[in-house]
């Protein structure tokens, strides 16, 4: 084996030796290593398109796909086996892999193919797989939410706009709110595979294969939907990667929302929740500190994905037609954002299967800071004041209970009748916490039955993994 295969795949038009710096600029073995496994199952799937097509006879193929087992079999019980060899990139590590144990015949299998469809399909290959795995751990986080939901189901908090206190809710409500953003990622995430599922093998450097290789069985074979129709947008977009890491950044906006919510609601100020010691930590210099560190790791992690969907788009932007060595950038983006999105899914689900509630304090916050005074208004609206009138008319009530300090169910019905003759001793059970709350009872609204029938009906959507039933 010669030391220029060792180096690279394209040096019969060089004289000359590339400089060093340059060289390793131009490597990427260091971090595509990991599209090691899909390139050894593509380049099989490649193997059986040229018998097919009769560019290797049946023997010459199974020698070939006997050695390409044999490689991948290494690299998954030797780490070190990547060391052995200098390699460009994962695609020249196997082919001098292939020529090291078979000779010449292992120089047939790039027949008909180009390190430019090798790689967009290698990377649509992994691409595919990893979206299930995240898929999944999506699926845990849900399940995370649904537990934490279902176990608390009485617990009432304040709902907030502007941060604000603005109206009481169910905790169960709060949790089903990220429970339908993320039912909404994982729909974006299976939209995406779909997309990504497309085979460019067949596709060569730009102009497409000129042998006559079965595509349709190739896609077949490595599990792809479908062929790429055109041979130039096949190997020189990454719109695919660029889908991906949109999805990943909504679902990482979606995280540190969560993850927001979490920290301020663990505060000494709110006091709704506890986080146990197993996703908390302290502090090296003050001794009574335990901060959320798991939380605002999800939060500040959420821009470093998207910072990758940016450096994504800001590399194909300017772009002609077709391959340019800028795509080499597209992996270190996917890979981190997908390393990224499933560890903030994992820690997530953890930290959502270690909160502790403070529901007596998180009941008496939803019960303080008129609250109630949409429904005071809405209960005169239903008297036949017209609600801008009885938005007007709460207006001045809530002042004078501001000027008391008491809140509206403490005035007695005497003060509320002053503003208007309408009100009547019914009104007090219409200030109560649990009025307000059940009479939010059409379908998304945070009334105890809707929200136990949205508990079931999300269960059931979470586990089927169809996100966008009707209750």
């Amino acid at each position: 084996m010669s030391d220029k295969l060792n180096r690279n795949l394209w040096g019969g038009r060089f004289k000359g030796e590339a400089d060093p710096g340059f060289a390793e600029l131009n490597r990427s073995f260091g971090f595509d290593r990991r599209l090691f496994e899909v390139d050894v199952r593509a380049s099989i799937a490649h193997c059986d398109g040229l018998a097919g097509a009769s560019v290797l006879t049946t023997d010459e193929a199974e020698k070939i796909k006997s050695a390409l087992a044999s490689i991948l079999e290494h690299g998954r019980v030797n780490a070190g086996y990547f060391d052995e060899l200098s390699a460009e990139d994962v695609h020249s590590f196997v082919e001098a892999r292939l020529i090291e144990m078979i000779g010449d015949l292992g120089r047939k299998l790039h027949t008909g193919r180009s390190r430019n469809d090798q790689v967009a399909t290698d990377l649509r290959l992994w691409l595919s797989e990893e979206i299930d795995r995240l898929a999944l751990a999506l699926r845990r986080t849900q399940q995370a939410v649904l537990d934490l939901a279902e176990a608390n189901a009485d617990a009432v908090m304040p709902g907030y706009t502007h941060l604000q206190r603005a109206q009481p809710v169910l905790f169960a409500h709060w949790c089903l709110a990220y429970f339908e953003m993320l039912a909404r990622d994982r729909e974006r995430l299976a939209e995406v595979r779909a997309r990504v599922n497309v085979l460019p093998l067949g596709a060569a450097a730009l102009a497409g294969t000129s042998y006559p290789i079965d595509r349709d069985a190739v896609a077949r074979s490595l599990g792809f939907a479908a062929v790429s129709r055109n041979s130039l947008d096949a190997v020189s977009d990454r719109d695919f990667c660029v889908e991906f890491a949109g999805a990943a950044s909504l679902i990482m906006l979606h995280l540190s929302r969560l993850a927001e919510d979490v920290i301020l609601y663990s505060t000494t100020e709110f006091g709704f929740f506890e986080l146990s010691d197993a996703i908390a930590t302290g502090s090296s210099l003050m001794p009574q500190k335990k901060n959320p560190d798991s939380m605002e790791l999800v939060r500040g992690k959420a821009g470093r994905v998207f910072g990758h969907l940016t450096a994504l788009l800001a590399m194909m932007k300017g772009l002609p037609l077709a391959y340019n060595k800028d795509m080499q950038e597209d992996k270190e983006a996917v890979f981190d954002t997908v390393d990224t999105l499933r560890a903030c899914l994992d820690v997530t689900a953890t930290v959502l299967a270690n909160i502790h509630l403070n529901e007596t304090r998180m009941r008496a916050a939803a019960a303080q800071g008129y609250l109630n005074a949409t429904e005071l208004a809405d209960y005169l609206a239903r008297k036949g004041m017209p609600f801008r009138a009885a938005h007007e008319t709460v207006g001045r009530i809530v002042m004078q209970a501001i000027e008391r300090n008491v809140e509206l169910n403490d005035l007695s019905l005497d003060d509320l009748k002053s503003f208007s003759p309408l009100i009547e001793q019914d009104v007090f059970r219409s200030l109560s916490l649990e009025q307000t709350l059940a009479t939010k009872s059409q379908t998304g609204g945070t009334a105890p039955e809707s929200v136990a029938d949205e508990l079931i009906s999300a269960r059931t959507r979470c586990n089927t993994g169809s996100q966008f039933e009707v209750p």
